[in-house]
Parts: C-alpha cells; sequence; structure tokens
C-alpha cells in the first residue's frame, strides 16, 4: 500500500471515474461535520469549503502617512471530501446506522483565497486601520446520524456528538445526554463516522477503526470483548480500514484492497459469513472482492460493487434484499434489475442514487418512504417519483431523503416529527423539498431526525430532538432545519 495512500486519498479512495454525476455534483463544494468550539481550528473570515482554511491578516499600520501593505494568504488546498451519513459517513448506516452511505469523494474543492487586509488609513501621525474579522466556528467535514443522536467529523480530525448518551455512544467518557454537540475524548485524525442505535464508530486516518458505546454479548465494539466502553476502542485487527458502516448491534467496514469486515450481532446473517453466529471480533463477508461504498441499518447491509451492482445480506422480511424473495440471506445476494448504482441508503427499506441521477428503492413502504406515490411493499427496486439529479442518498425510521445535485435535499416518508423538513409534519409519498437549505454537501438520517452539512462545513438538523438530537440546545422537536450549536 503507498505510504502515503491515508493521508492523501483515504476519504476519496473509493469513488472511481465512471461517477460521473456525484463528481460533477461536488465539484462545486468539497465537503467539510460538538459543545465548546474554541479548541478546534479557528476559521478566519473566510472558510474553504473543502475543509481548508483562509485567512485574513491586517493591514500594516500606516507610518507617516504611508497605506499600510495588504495582507492576507491564499487558503490551502481543502481536503477530499467524504459524504455521508450512515453509516459512514457511508452510512451514513446511516436506522439509526447513519444510514445514507455514499462513496467519499476525492474532489474536495480548493480552499478561498484569503482576503487582503485594509491598507493603513493615511493620516497624519500614521492612524492604523485592521481588515478582516475572525470566525471562531466549528467545521465539519463528514456527519453521521444514529438513533437518537449525531456526530461530526470536523476539519482538524476530532469528533463531536450530540444527544442520546444512555450508552456512552457520546464517547466523551459519560453517560449523560447532551443537547450541544460535546468532543469525543482521544480520537484527533478521524476521517469518517457511523452512528447506530447505541454505538458509534469512526475510521482514522492510519485505516485503524475505533468504536464506543454499548457493547453487550454481540460484541457490537468488535474488540473481542463484550465490555461496554464510554470512550474509544480499536476494533481487533483492522489495519486498512476506507469507510464504515454501523447497523443495530453490529458494524462493518470497507477495507483497501476490496473486501469487507463485519462484527457484533449475526441473528438475521447480517454479518454476510455464511452464518448467524455472532462475532466480537471481525469477520470477512462472502464472495466480495470489490466493493466501493457499503451501508447497514437495524439487520441488513449492502455494498455497491465497482461495475455498479448492488448486493445485500441480512433480514429481508420487507423485501429489503431486493431480490425478488422475503428470504434471510446470510451470504451477499444481487439486488434485482440494478446495474448502475453510486450509492446506498439503509433502513427496513433500501434505496440506491443511480449513475444518471434517479433512485431506487425496494422493502417497507408502509409509510412510503420508496417514494413512488403508493404504500406497498416491494421486493424489487421501484423509481422514486420526479427525481433525476440525486448525488447522494439516506433512508431511515420510514422515510428516505435525497440529496440533489444543486445542492437541494428531498424527503419523502414519515413526517410524523418533522422529519421530511418542509416546515410541517404532514407525511409525504412522494419526494418534498426541505426548508432553507440549498447548498448542503451530505445528509445522514437518524431514527425520526435528518441532518446535512452544508458547504461551508455548517451542520444543519431537523426532525424530532427529545434528545437533542438536533443539537442546537434545546430538546424541542423541528420540522425545518436548526443549526447545530459551535457550527
Amino acid at each position: 500500500m503507498p505510504s502515503d495512500y491515508f493521508a492523501d486519498n483515504l476519504a476519496g479512495m473509493i469513488w472511481d471515474c465512471r461517477l460521473l454525476a456525484i463528481g460533477l455534483a461536488l465539484s462545486f463544494t468539497g465537503l467539510a461535520c460538538s459543545r465548546t468550539p474554541m479548541d478546534e481550528q479557528q476559521v478566519m473570515n473566510t472558510i474553504s469549503p473543502g475543509g481548508g482554511t483562509s485567512t485574513v491578516t491586517s493591514g500594516g499600520a500606516g507610518g507617516g502617512g504611508t497605506a499600510g501593505t495588504t495582507g492576507g494568504s491564499s487558503g490551502t488546498t481543502g481536503n477530499g471530501g467524504v459524504v455521508g451519513g450512515s453509516g459512514t459517513s457511508f452510512g451514513s448506516g446511516f436506522g439509526g446506522s447513519g444510514n445514507g452511505g455514499v462513496r467519499g469523494s476525492s474532489l474536495g474543492g480548493l480552499g478561498s483565497s484569503g482576503v487582503g487586509g485594509t491598507g493603513g488609513t493615511t493620516a497624519t501621525g500614521g492612524a492604523t486601520s485592521t481588515g478582516g474579522s475572525t470566525d471562531t466556528r466549528l467545521v465539519a467535514k463528514s456527519i453521521a446520524a444514529g438513533f437518537y443522536h449525531s456526530c461530526a467529523v470536523l476539519s482538524g480530525g476530532s469528533v463531536r456528538c450530540w444527544g442520546d448518551n444512555g450508552e456512552g455512544q457520546l464517547g466523551n467518557g459519560a453517560m449523560i445526554d447532551s443537547t450541544v454537540p460535546v468532543t469525543v475524548s482521544g480520537i484527533t485524525n478521524a476521517i469518517a463516522v457511523a452512528d447506530a442505535w447505541r454505538q458509534t464508530c469512526a475510521v482514522l486516518s492510519g485505516g485503524t477503526v475505533q468504536c464506543w458505546g454499548h457493547n453487550d454479548f454481540y460484541g457490537a465494539l468488535g474488540d473481542g470483548t463484550t465490555t461496554a466502553s464510554l470512550v474509544p476502542v480499536t476494533v481487533s485487527d483492522i489495519t486498512n480500514a476506507v469507510a464504515i458502516a454501523a447497523g443495530e448491534e453490529y458494524a462493518c467496514s470497507l477495507l483497501y484492497g476490496g473486501t469487507v469486515r463485519c462484527w457484533g450481532s449475526n441473528i438475521y446473517g447480517n454479518l454476510g459469513n455464511g452464518t448467524m453466529t455472532n462475532s466480537l471480533v471481525p469477520v470477512t463477508v462472502s464472495g466480495i472482492t470489490n466493493p466501493v461504498a457499503i451501508a447497514a441499518a437495524e439487520v441488513h447491509t449492502c455494498a455497491v460493487l465497482n461495475d455498479g451492482t448492488v448486493l445485500c445480506w441480512g433480514s429481508n422480511y420487507q423485501g429489503e434484499l431486493g431480490n425478488g424473495t422475503t428470504t434471510n440471506s446470510s451470504v451477499p445476494v444481487m439486488v434485482s434489475g440494478i446495474t448502475n448504482a453510486v450509492s446506498v441508503g439503509l433502513s427496513s427499506h433500501t434505496c440506491a442514487v443511480l449513475s444518471g441521477g434517479a433512485v431506487q428503492c425496494w422493502g417497507s413502504n408502509y409509510q412510503g418512504e420508496l417514494g413512488n406515490g403508493a404504500t406497498t411493499n416491494s421486493s424489487v427496486p421501484v423509481t422514486a417519483s420526479g427525481i433525476s439529479n440525486a448525488v447522494a442518498i439516506a433512508a431511515s425510521g420510514g422515510r428516505t431523503c435525497a440529496l440533489l445535485s444543486g445542492g437541494s435535499i428531498q424527503c419523502w416518508g414519515d413526517n410524523s416529527q418533522g422529519q421530511l423538513g418542509n416546515g410541517t409534519t404532514t407525511s409525504s409519498l412522494v419526494p418534498v423539498t426541505v426548508a432553507s437549505i440549498s447548498k448542503a454537501v451530505a445528509i445522514a438520517a437518524g431514527r425520526e431526525h435528518t441532518c446535512a452539512l452544508l458547504s461551508g462545513g455548517t451542520v444543519q438538523c431537523w426532525g424530532q430532538n427529545n434528545y437533542g438530537q438536533l443539537g442546537n440546545g434545546t430538546r424541542t422537536d423541528s420540522s425545518s432545519p436548526v443549526t447545530a450549536v459551535g457550527f
């Protein structure tokens, strides 16, 4: 493996040149995803959309009536963006698993140039005028949403989480819920994060994976024990991960070289190794050698392969494996009729973004989450109405959301908690537009809430907020986006 692979290309390695639609969509901006903001890198005046920063320096003193010099340095090149939600941001992962796992992008935009400081005012005695202003807010580069908590990877590599902390899933050494972002202990080099029901996992820049939170007899933390942890612990025998997805009591990682390994609960075959035996350490998914994206839901998992096909395994009671049956499978099975997928998002249903921008979904449809104007389950893919320019997808809790190429978001399905984000609590069988968002670069769906990463690194969330999972310092539900504190 090249020595600089993880430092330079890890977040985006799993894209291939075939993904023209997403490449075009993300080239206009990079991706950049919290409690006290002051301990993170302060960003001066202009935030580069790729996670880079720009600085503003003040103009020099006007000495003896001579104008000060113009300061300001050009922004640095933005880091490669990571799209996701679920899980890893793949998922996003992302019912509460951070669904909406999509391929990371290395197309982070260039940092904006710094604004030059204003020259000193020419005056007797050489009065000085200073240009530029200081912006201390946090800058996110990826996001994830779990059942009742949310997390963001910041531009410096730390992780902030907020919401439900009853099992230590916020990773700050406590078990107290937080309505504002708090810092995950000991992580300074994360590239992606995935939230699930009661645990959280992150991929680090060196290729290792760390998880924290609930860890009963299923072994969801993957460290070979059944001991819960309020702070991150290292998953056994993973040294070359590039993506992460988390489901209910289990997690999966996409490895450099093209394999997938999973650990934890396997009662529906969701680890994909041909058994239904739980595992405290990672096991290899059978028959997959060329995946480019993964996503996990409550009890099933899917992978997009480099030829555009989709394989799924685990629970299939609602037809969520997409192979025309409702039979569970402990090994990957091919989704019917899809040959050009670029990303997937999972819940009790599954959705895929196709290379042309259309969205197809299958599985449970009780709330209209398939987006085809009906409420009938489907064990094979059906097309979501009216979407032709999607670049990412997130699914959870009876709804689906799609990020469109222009930066807007459309959602459909259950809206009882305002999780569709259109200012109402009226459910919809077809896509509706999320209010006031036009510059999103990533989405993540929790159980009954949704979050978006905006082009400047801001995080906005909407929907249910009983645990503070919206991150705005309250426990009040919101049917339209609110900004997480500090971003």
